[in-house]
């Protein structure tokens, strides 16, 4: 099969490499970027668990080809925490009020709840658990996820309001 060249740039770092047609995304991102958080759950977009952000979208990279992704700006989880190394407000978010359990759907998660509060920084209960949606849990019950991404939303308004001030 005649493999076609794909260049990307994954959370900051450009990454390029010929591919077959069929490749998927998910694929790329763990196989040649070498990037392994984004988890392979049900490979039919149900899931969530491989959901990244690409040019400020939600996508789940299980159901799309790596060529559909040609040129564009990806962000998986790796790409979440600071240029530190400290974790994000949304990650320490998780971690803090518990929102994780067994962990295989945490980075999908998190990077829907990344795009989420771009969209709208302070959304209620009902907005968050509507706008994760489309990102399965099988053992939290979502409540602590929610928590958490209230948690961070409040802290990502916290330096706004103090700014205001």
């Amino acid at each position: 099969m005649a493999k076609t060249h794909v260049t990307m740039t994954i959370n900051g770092k450009t990454v390029e490499e010929l591919v077959e047609p069929r490749t998927l995304l998910v694929h790329f991102i763990r196989d040649t970027a070498g990037l392994t958080g984004t988890h392979i759950g049900c490979e039919t977009s149900h899931c969530g668990a491989c959901t990244v952000d690409l040019h400020g979208q939600s996508v789940k990279s299980c159901t799309m080809f790596a060529v559909q992704a040609e040129g564009a700006q990806v962000l998986t989880i790796e790409g979440m925490a600071n240029p530190d190394g400290t974790l994000h407000v949304l990650q320490d978010a998780f971690r803090e009020m518990h929102g994780l359990q067994c962990g295989f759907c945490t980075p999908g998660m998190i990077v829907r709840a990344h795009r989420l509060l771009q969209e709208n920084p302070a959304p209620t209960e009902a907005e968050i658990r509507m706008g994760i949606s489309g990102n399965l849990c099988r053992c939290t019950g979502y409540q602590n996820i929610v928590s958490a991404i209230q948690y961070a939303a409040e802290r990502l308004q916290t330096p706004m309001r103090e700014a205001a001030e």
